[in-house]
């Protein structure tokens, strides 16, 4: 693995769901959600939807979609996400959370590195677009994806 990939793993491997900021805490739901649906052969956006509207960024949903079901499907290797319950970040969640951050920061650069380790050569460009085009969204409904960028590991956050 990278260094690239460690350093931005670290920021939340083994750390408490409860931990994140509440952006951070919404990708993960979304994440372990849409990964459950798959497993269950249900329709992942259909499953979702109550969640991205209850949050106000159903638009967020189509682009969320298409970067997991690439993720999904491109990977190089499975990615095991937590089940819904768990308390802790898997690993492989937190290269995840690593990702949103760096599209978050706007450093396309690391994300493309990242993603470069994770998936087919040809899905790199669209997972990143669809990832980017998701926090774009969550950003322009208040999602206080900053936060998740430096880090934060609050839930006191006021905003969503």
């Amino acid at each position: 693995m990278r260094a690239l990939e460690r350093e931005s793993m670290y920021a939340f491997v083994d750390r408490p769901v409860e931990s994140l900021c509440n952006g951070g805490r919404f990708l993960l739901w979304a994440m372990r959600a849409w990964v459950s649906a798959a497993e269950r052969g249900q329709c992942a956006p259909q499953m979702l939807y109550r969640g991205f509207t209850a949050v106000e960024v159903p638009g967020a949903l189509p682009d969320f979609h298409i970067a997991m079901a690439l993720l999904a499907g491109d990977s190089v290797e499975t990615l095991a996400l937590a089940p819904m319950p768990c308390l802790q970040i898997s690993e492989d969640e937190a290269i995840l959370l690593g990702l949103w951050r760096d599209f978050s920061l706007e450093s396309a650069a690391n994300a493309h590195a990242t993603l470069a380790l994770l998936a087919e050569d040809g899905s790199v460009g669209p997972i990143a677009r669809a990832m980017g085009a998701t926090v774009d969204r969550l950003v322009a409904a208040g999602f206080d994806m900053p936060a998740l960028a430096a880090g934060a590991m609050t839930h006191q956050e006021s905003s969503k």
